[in-house]
């Protein structure tokens, strides 16, 4: 039996950017807090929280004063930043460097929309903490889209500018944007191709697992997926594998997996989301190898 590790699985350098400032400024002070989750895997939140981390809420934010808050790569509203002038938060801003960019594009679109009473829509999931940060450019006026459904929302008879949460497929923002423009024309005729301005916002370290998968997914006998639960890209990630592999397992830890799936003669892939951390996939993988010898054949 061969157990690998998928190569290009483990963290975007967004999380592990916001991971390394958390165990730095942990060194330095003995308390911090965290704004949410700083990565959508319990088992990484457990290791940081045991060095100290304290994960807070938003609500929270108001009754602290006079400390530190790491604000992860998701990215913050303007509000938080304001809020924490007036309590006098000291910031660890470890919003990824990519969604900080697309903040800035969204206000700027946002302040044009305005002008020229378009309408500015995010595809993206409702309540992400990334999406809330891109909703606070735009007084929280723009409209998310997650599904077919939610495009009722939208009015067709103004203009449209299109972007996407960092983290979501590829895929369904073509299929969106297809949606919308067809929409467009019916309402206005050929001019309403011309009324939409589609922005492909999402990050191709992200997007790129897609296709990575899918190699993957065909070298290997079984893949064995290691995921939080709350992860969306891990939900995405793993969708590729089952469509590729059916002998595909979604697990959190090495307790979740059972040695019926494998066989002697198999090849064992481990991968994981973006939010997965390495150390946990060695973890999964050494037990596999451990186990090797129960394995029927």
């Amino acid at each position: 039996m061969e157990v690998v590790i998928d190569s290009k699985a483990g963290y975007c350098f967004g999380v592990e950017y916001a991971i390394q400032m958390a165990e730095e400024a942990m060194k330095e002070s003995s308390q911090l807090y965290c704004l949410g989750d700083i990565v959508h895997n319990d088992k990484e939140v457990k290791r940081l929280t045991s060095l100290g981390l304290k994960i807070i809420e938003r609500e929270d934010l108001k009754n602290l004063k006079n400390c530190q808050v790491l604000i992860r790569a998701h990215g913050e509203p303007p509000e938080t930043y304001k809020l924490a002038l007036k309590n006098n938060i000291t910031l660890i801003d470890a919003s990824c460097p990519v969604v900080l960019k697309l903040q800035n594009r969204v206000k700027n679109s946002y302040d044009k929309s305005n002008n020229s009473n378009g309408q500015l829509v995010i595809y993206g999931k409702q309540g992400h903490a990334e999406v809330l940060g891109l909703l606070g450019q735009t007084k929280n006026e723009a409209i998310v889209v997650t599904i077919e459904d939610d495009l009722e929302k939208l009015d067709y008879t103004k203009p449209i500018t299109l972007y996407s949460q960092t983290t979501k497929s590829t895929k369904g923002f073509y299929e969106l944007k297809e949606k919308i423009e067809k929409r467009l024309v019916e309402y206005n005729g050929e001019e309403g191709k011309e009324m939409l301005d589609a922005n492909d916002s999402i990050c191709r370290q992200v997007s790129n697992r897609e296709p990575q998968m899918v190699t993957f997914s065909g070298e290997c006998d079984v893949i064995i997926f290691v995921s939080g639960k709350k992860s969306s890209n891990g939900k995405s990630l793993y969708s590729v594998c089952e469509k590729h592999n059916d002998r595909s397992y979604f697990i959190e830890d090495e307790n979740d997996i059972d040695l019926d799936w494998f066989r002697k003669e198999d090849k064992i892939g481990i991968s994981g989301a973006t939010s997965t951390p390495m150390w946990l996939m060695e973890k999964v993988a050494d037990y596999i190898k451990k186990s090797d010898s129960l394995v029927e054949v």
